[in-house]
């Protein structure tokens, strides 16, 4: 039977998929609105002064690494002489044992030949002879030479084991060393890498008040070491009125100028023999100005913070240790305003870097990924103390 249902018309099916249209639009504007309201609000910005503060952090924690890098190179490089020495030591011992054990063998041998008690021989091929060795029929049977052989045999052969024991030891600890290394330069880079994706993010306007928050930092850091300058020099001629007020009692009493105490002329000897020390250091340090930081550098192309103060004070004949944590302890702690040129100001409470003192608050430094060793105040960081080396 034929179907009387009225065909639908074309605008009504257009009115209709208007209308799904418009539902489904509706519907994902609803959804859309939902996911915002429950969504987390985004985080804001962070101030120039935070990136500024989070980029400080960073250096100083790469320069906390950096050190940690150089305490454990530097364990490394002598723990890996110590095992080659070992190795070598153990080469050598295991040659003489060879020997050793070839003259016992010549020993069997020639008891065999002349028809000697097969055990003997046994005795003088064993692996170890101390086992036989107490057996006194087969020591009544020897003779001088060929026990004073078996005794060699057995020293060399527990000297040969103490070394090889020495030597896995000393593997084990290059090993730790090694590993130590490893996470310190990972972690060196770690955080250098964030920093640099930090100020990577900053617009060049942002990058310009950075730079001026940077250069008001410099300009405090400038009045404060003008500041100690004064306070120095002032001491100084002080120091120097006092000198000379005693030098012209001591005239007036008819007193040489070389008796009494003689303490002053022994200080006196004592600043001119590091005055000519701490000139070396100077003149030396002078001449590496211009040249990168970088991390674990100790020259002659590029240092770090800590590379420049130990080659300083070596051109001043003065052995200092590779790290700051290790140079802070030598030589003797004076106050910043007693500074003189040559000293070591270190800075932060977790001593991760160091800088020579040239006078009126200043200092020559290494001082971080991207910057050439220059000149600065010592007062761009907090100071954790100044050490005098000599």
């Amino acid at each position: 039977m034929a179907s009387h249902r009225k065909p639908r018309s074309r605008s009504g099916r257009i009115r209709t998929a208007q209308a799904v249209g418009m539902t489904t639009a509706a519907l994902t504007s609803v959804a859309l609105l939902a996911q915002s309201a429950n969504a987390a609000p985004s985080k804001p910005k962070p101030s120039l002064e935070e990136v500024q503060k989070k980029v400080d952090d960073l250096y100083r924690q790469a320069g906390v690494a950096t050190q940690k890098y150089n305490a454990a190179k530097e364990r490394t490089d002598s723990q890996r002489g110590h095992v080659d020495d070992l190795l070598d030591q153990v080469a050598k011992r295991t040659d003489k044992l060879n020997d050793a054990r070839r003259e016992l063998g010549s020993i069997a041998a020639a008891q065999y030949r002349n028809g000697s008690t097969s055990a003997t021989a046994n005795m003088l091929l064993a692996d170890d002879p101390q086992q036989l060795f107490d057996q006194r029929q087969l020591m009544s049977r020897m003779s001088k030479s060929q026990q004073s052989a078996v005794d060699e045999y057995k020293d060399l052969q527990a000297e040969a084991t103490e070394k090889r024991g020495e030597a896995t030891k000393s593997l084990a600890s290059l090993t730790d060393a090694q590993d130590d290394l490893r996470t310190s330069k990972s972690d060196v880079q770690s955080k250098l890498t964030e920093a640099r994706e930090l100020l990577s993010k900053l617009t060049a306007e942002e990058k310009a008040r950075l730079a001026a928050i940077e250069k008001k930092k410099e300009e405090e850091a400038r009045k404060k070491a003008e500041e100690l300058a004064r306070k120095q020099a002032a001491a100084e001629e002080a120091a120097k009125r006092k000198a000379a007020e005693e030098a012209a009692k001591e005239k007036e009493e008819g007193q040489d100028s070389g008796s009494g105490s003689g303490s002053g002329s022994d200080s006196g000897s004592s600043d001119s023999s590091y005055a000519a020390k701490a000139e070396k250091v100077l003149s030396f340090a002078r001449a590496q100005m211009g040249k990168p930081y970088v991390w674990g550098a100790t020259g002659p192309d590029s240092y770090d913070c800590s590379g420049l103060t130990q080659d300083a004070w070596a051109a001043a004949g003065i052995t200092l240790p590779r790290t700051t944590w290790d140079q802070v302890k030598v030589g003797t702690t004076v106050k910043v305003a007693d500074a003189k040129p040559g000293d070591l100001v270190f800075f932060y409470d977790d001593i991760s870097h160091v800088g020579i003192y040239i006078g009126d608050g200043q200092m020559i430094h290494a001082p971080k990924p991207g910057a050439n060793v220059r000149t600065e105040s010592i007062y761009y960081m907090p100071i954790h103390s100044v050490v005098r080396p000599a």
